[in-house]
């Protein structure tokens, strides 16, 4: 966080709430002009990401919907799994067999494949 969105938090912010991995959501204190809407931010825990920010909670910022999502990060339905930051990058990114980062051995052939000849 820089200190210039520090010190507008302090002024201007008003805490509304948090998800479960510790980001914490403000909106302005202040009643906005008729025909604008109150500005919304999120505070992250940790580095700056924006794909650490549950789905519920990203509609929220956006102006998607208007109340703050109670149970975020949670599944809804059981075929839901619960949200995770995107990981590209990092060492628990996902590598499929035969990455280069994962030895770079892949899977023998299984002979069922047949090159095409012309004629």
């Amino acid at each position: 966080m820089t200190i210039g969105t520090l010190i507008y938090t302090r002024l201007y912010g008003e805490k509304v709430g948090g998800d479960p991995y510790g980001n914490v959501y403000y909106q302005e204190r202040r009643q906005p002009r008729p025909g604008t809407r109150r500005k919304r931010w999120v505070i992250y825990a940790g580095e700056p990401e924006a794909s650490k920010v549950p789905p519920e909670f990203h509609a929220w910022l956006h102006y998607t919907i208007d109340t703050l999502p109670a149970d975020a990060g949670k599944p809804h339905a059981p075929w839901q799994k619960p949200h995770v930051p995107n990981l590209t990058g990092t060492e628990a990114a996902y590598r499929p067999p035969g990455h280069t980062l994962e030895g770079g051995a892949r899977a023998k052939g299984t002979g069922d494949y047949e090159p095409w000849t012309p004629g």
